[in-house]
């Protein structure tokens, strides 16, 4: 805008120039008057018409823009610029939107590849550790239950891992559909059977017979997550209470235990990749990533996550299982 004010600025004092030129020659002023009103209708037109014309222009521009949605490829899909400095900007911007578009794809291509790795990574450290399960059956008590714990742990580990790589394209392998919701929390239990007992935590469940939409699998590990959590974080007689309840078409999943808490400071806080908070300092063993995984995977999900705790008073997890017909992924 500033360099067309200016443009205009300098033809309007040429043109005052002039006049005053050919009126210091003689020229009549009704001749001058003629001539400039003839000058003023040509110069409207002229920046009337580039006016409208660049705004038509930016107009399509917008238009297209708003149709992708993948925005870098812009520069690949506007139509022939008309004008010689248009055609030269626009050949720069799509050199640049090239050497961009190579970037993502090189990136894809990396991130794509580490995925894999780390999915057959998951796959093949799963032999060693069942073999190392039946060698545990030749060792005493105390020794068995020791090394089955610490196998549990990275059998956990090693599934978190997992789901952390796949959460970066979950669509590949995330499928939604009706669900037996007593199934999934039976899932998750069993998942963590050794770690439940081992920690002594008793497991009540209420009101469980009921169909939500979800993918069970992902909805397991979601829950053993939580599960993990309040064994981590438990109190001197530990209970872990998992109940739900219809809201509407809605159903609610509550994970409820009476552990050590979250501090109110912290807690709009524990969701974040890496925090592990002044318990999980304190206690060892912590990586930050359990709730942070729960809230990408409830995002693809359309879970609702939220949690409320009470230093020293416990925590309470609750996921809200959308409707059918309010299912994007469906």
């Amino acid at each position: 805008m500033s360099q067309r004010l200016v443009r205009i600025v300098t033809q309007l004092l040429c043109v005052t120039a002039a006049a005053l030129f050919l009126r210091a020659t003689g020229t009549q002023t009704g001749v001058l008057a003629i001539l400039a009103l003839a000058l003023l209708l040509i110069f409207c037109a002229v920046q009337l018409s580039d006016f409208f014309r660049q705004r038509a222009r930016l107009q399509e521009l917008e238009s297209i823009l708003d149709g992708l949605d993948q925005k870098y490829l812009f520069a690949e899909c506007i139509p022939a610029p008309r004008e010689p400095y248009e055609r030269r900007l626009f050949a720069l911007t799509r050199q640049a939107s090239r050497a961009m578009t190579g970037a993502v794809s090189d990136a894809q291509a990396s991130q794509r590849e580490y995925r894999e790795y780390v999915e057959q990574w998951v796959h093949e450290i799963k032999t060693p550790i069942t073999a190392a399960r039946l060698i545990c059956r030749e060792l005493d008590g105390t020794a068995c239950r020791k090394l089955t714990g610490e196998l549990a742990r990275i059998e956990d580990h090693v599934e978190r891992a997992l789901f952390y790589a796949r959460a970066e394209s979950p669509e590949r392998d995330c499928v939604i559909r009706q669900t037996d919701l007593e199934e999934i929390v039976a899932q998750a239990v069993g998942n963590h059977r050794t770690l439940l007992i081992q920690s002594g935590i008793r497991v009540e469940m209420e009101g469980l017979g009921r169909f939500v939409y979800t993918d069970g699998k992902w909805a397991a590990f979601l829950l053993g997550q939580l599960l993990q959590n309040a064994a981590r974080y438990r109190s001197e007689d530990p209970v872990i209470t998992i109940s739900a309840r219809s809201f509407g078409k809605q159903v609610q999943l509550t994970v409820q235990d009476n552990g050590i808490g979250i501090p109110a400071h912290e807690l709009p806080r524990v969701f974040d990749r890496g925090f592990t908070g002044s318990n999980g300092r304190a206690r060892g063993g912590s990586t930050g990533m359990g709730l942070y995984l729960c809230r990408k995977l409830a995002g693809f999900l359309e879970l609702g996550l939220d949690i409320a705790s009470h230093d020293g008073a416990g925590t309470t997890v609750t996921l809200t299982f959308p409707a059918r017909e309010n299912l994007t992924k469906l």
